[in-house]
């Protein structure tokens, strides 16, 4: 095995420099051993083509339980702040048989024919998010992040699942868990806390879904598991992977994609042409922002040659970088740093998984996105950024790509005019929007 340069890179949690590590630890090889938050070391894939290979293939696993040794024997204590990303047991996280028993429930629900019925109720979501930005005086400072990309998919994941509305309900409560769940720079205290208060949750409400069945997809999974295709903490698990992924993916989507075309204005003069289509501007900024850097850990099943030379050794924790494929430059060219919705390759990414892991909420996604998209540069067409000179914050995350706040300008601005956000935002704690 090819020795790795010393010290290991040791990446930020706070993800503010994501991209720049990225490119660093591409620099180092195809294969770079890194040390993760809480120093725990695993190996960095950066490359599309590898990390194609890695997700479709039986090399690796997402099951910490049979196949990451460091795991199995406590050397990686259960107090490690992304302990939840490896404790969990959903169809992400199994191997094997387990993974298609897991996901077998869930394939159904996510059809095309499910998520056409969906779009008009996506629709009136979306106009109403808007109906309230309306109101907003103009030259006023909106956070759009968090008064429209965040309320759109919470309500939207929220009804598929049949969670309760209310300011004090399950609801509520799933939005500030979530927004701390994919903190990766939170305290061992804070993450602990926050998986006390996501598992005290999904049991109250799964409590309530038994005695008020719905058609529903948590009713869905509790049908399942009454007929022993699942187990209730693999249950309870799955709700947490579905609910999290379903809302904070899309999230990132709707956010990334807003600030790519404005901070590009001759991109969103292509799609507003014409010449680009918005499904060109979604497929570009899913390759160029991967709404989830990566997807948690894997382990090598067996000893992975890499090229002659560098093998990862079975048993390894390894990192499938989705932002780094995305912006690969054996794939993408020498300009992959470039946000371009005609790029010929923008589709070639790993941003939804790949091979037997592809999500099955992408159709949702790209629904959703593409209503909320659509619908906000049509009632703005004015829409800016409130400081073009001034990149917005990212996400506290080397998980979730997005950013903390979106502020924005609805109706345009002189150069400058820049005033504290308005409305909800600010912070990864944001009251649930209503309904």
């Amino acid at each position: 095995m090819a020795q790795q340069a010393c010290p290991f890179l040791s990446i930020d949690p706070s993800g503010q420099d994501l991209y720049g590590e990225i490119s660093r630890i591409r620099a180092q090889g195809p294969a770079v051993e890194v040390e993760l938050p809480g120093g725990v070391r695993a190996w960095w894939i950066t490359g599309l083509e590898l990390n194609k290979r890695l997700l479709a293939g039986s090399e690796t696993s997402k099951d910490a339980y049979q196949h990451w040794p460091a795991w199995i024997n406590g050397d990686i204590s259960r107090t490690w702040p992304l302990a939840i990303w490896v404790s969990v047991r959903n169809m992400v996280t199994a191997y094997g048989a387990d993974h298609s028993r897991l996901r077998k429930p869930m394939a159904a629900a996510f059809t095309k024919r499910r998520v056409d019925a969906l779009l008009p109720r996506v629709q009136e979501i979306v106009d109403r998010a808007l109906d309230a930005l309306e109101h907003v005086p103009e030259g006023e400072v909106v956070d759009l992040r968090a008064a429209f990309a965040a309320p759109i998919p919470h309500e939207v994941v929220c009804e598929l699942f049949g969670v309760p509305p209310g300011e004090e309900g399950p609801r509520a409560a799933l939005y500030r868990i979530i927004n701390r769940f994919f903190d990766t720079a939170i305290s061992l205290e804070d993450a602990q806390a926050n998986a006390v208060d996501l598992y005290g949750t999904l049991t109250a409400f799964l409590r309530h879904k038994r005695e008020h069945p719905a058609d529903d997809l948590t009713t869905a999974l509790i049908a399942a598991h009454d007929e022993g295709s699942i187990g209730e903490q693999e249950l309870m698990d799955n709700l947490i992977l579905l609910l999290t992924a379903g809302f904070e993916t899309t999230v990132n989507l709707i956010d990334n994609t807003v600030h790519s075309l404005l901070a590009h204005p001759d991109q969103l003069d292509l799609v507003r042409s014409g010449r680009a289509t918005w499904e060109d501007a979604l497929e570009e900024s899913l390759r160029f922002e991967a709404p989830g850097a990566m997807s948690g850990l894997r382990y090598a099943v067996e000893d992975i040659e890499i090229e002659p030379g560098l093998t990862i050794p079975k048993g390894d924790p390894l990192v499938v970088s989705f932002a780094g494929a995305g912006r690969d430059p054996e794939r993408h060219g020498p300009d992959a740093e470039r946000f371009d919705v005609t790029r010929a390759t923008s589709r070639d990414h790993v941003s939804f998984g790949h091979g037997v892991h592809h999500c099955l909420g992408r159709p949702l996604a790209m629904a959703e996105a593409t209503v909320a998209l659509t619908s906000l540069f049509a009632r703005f067409p004015r829409l800016a950024l409130a400081d073009p000179s001034r990149p917005p914050k990212r996400l506290r995350s080397i998980i979730s790509t997005g950013h903390e706040e979106l502020p924005v300008l609805l109706h345009g601005s002189e150069a400058g005019a820049v005033r504290k956000p308005s409305g909800p935002g600010g912070t990864r704690d944001t009251k649930a929007p209503r309904g």
